[in-house]
């Protein structure tokens, strides 16, 4: 298995099915472990996060080692010292790094000068610990996603390029649900992925909907334009009304009711996202057991 977890398609599926397999493991446990204990992570973080921090905080506790969060302000990084720099010394002190940066690059820079696992917690590239903590929902409950329908509505983002990247792997049907203006050349490169401006052609018969902000860390100079051309994309109850009687609504959250889904819809009876979220530290678990122990 490759060293640093920076994309999904780093992986096999046998690798990332593993992972969710010891993810569901742990979690049906409910029980704190000495698995990790001696072992330390470190967490630097560009952007904002809430379930990213802590999940991962929590996990190294509940598997018996510790976690500290670093902010970019807090470090020389703040002051102009090289990526390459502060992952050379860093790497010789701790036993894995959980990235939250603004650039993917700097994810690349910084696992290239590291000795130790390098952990996306997020790029304007890519989300993979967010795809594993969805493909964990959607396991615990429905089993295999192989040969399924899933459908993607709104922004073609970071979440959204990795739930493409599952697709290859995992063997599913993507729908992508996206106004052109915002779709670009290198998203069109996946397999398994069927480009569509119609939310209805998307969501018939989906096993899966999932969507996320309109507007995104980093597009908040663009608000207006992505309110407008985003209008007819929102995610309600009609819209799952229109997928199979069995459908499951994820949210990578935080949510804006209102605009990508209606207001009450993360507590519908099809919703899983409060699920989802607390699943963020079962497969947090699962990939630092799989990178550090």
């Amino acid at each position: 298995m490759n060293n640093h977890f920076l994309d999904l398609n780093n992986y096999g599926v046998e690798d990332l099915e593993r992972i969710i397999k010891n993810s569901l493991e742990l979690k049906s446990k409910n029980k704190v472990s000495d698995a990790l204990e001696g072992k330390f992570l470190g967490l630097i973080f560009e952007k904002s996060s809430t379930r990213t921090r802590v999940s991962f905080e929590v996990a190294m506790t509940q598997l018996g080692g510790k976690a500290s969060f670093l902010s970019v302000n807090d470090l020389q990084l703040g002051r102009g010292e090289p990526i390459e720099d502060t992952a050379i010394v860093l790497s010789s002190m701790v036993d894995g790094l959980v990235l939250r940066t603004i650039d993917h690059e700097t994810q690349l820079k910084f696992s290239e000068n590291s000795s130790v696992p390098v952990i996306n917690g997020l790029s304007n590239k890519s989300h993979p610990c967010q795809l594993l903590a969805d493909l964990l929902t959607f396991y615990e409950e429905k089993g295999s996603i192989k040969g399924k329908k899933v459908a993607w509505c709104g922004d073609f983002n970071n979440v959204c390029f990795s739930y493409a990247q599952a697709a290859e792997l995992f063997d599913f049907e993507l729908w992508v649900a996206c106004p052109k203006e915002f779709l670009s050349v290198e998203d069109y490169k996946f397999k398994n992925v069927t480009y569509t401006q119609s939310v209805s052609e998307a969501v018939k018969d989906s096993e899966l909907i999932s969507t996320d902000v309109w507007i995104s860390m980093g597009d908040e100079t663009e608000s207006k334009e992505r309110i407008e051309a985003f209008k007819n994309y929102q995610v309600n109850e009609k819209v799952l009304d229109q997928a199979r009687s069995d459908v499951m609504f994820l949210h990578c959250l935080p949510a804006v009711k209102g605009q990508e889904i209606s207001t009450t819809l993360l507590d519908d009876q099809r919703s899983r996202v409060w699920r989802q979220a607390e699943n963020r530290l079962h497969a947090q678990k699962g990939l630092l057991l799989e990178l550090l122990n």
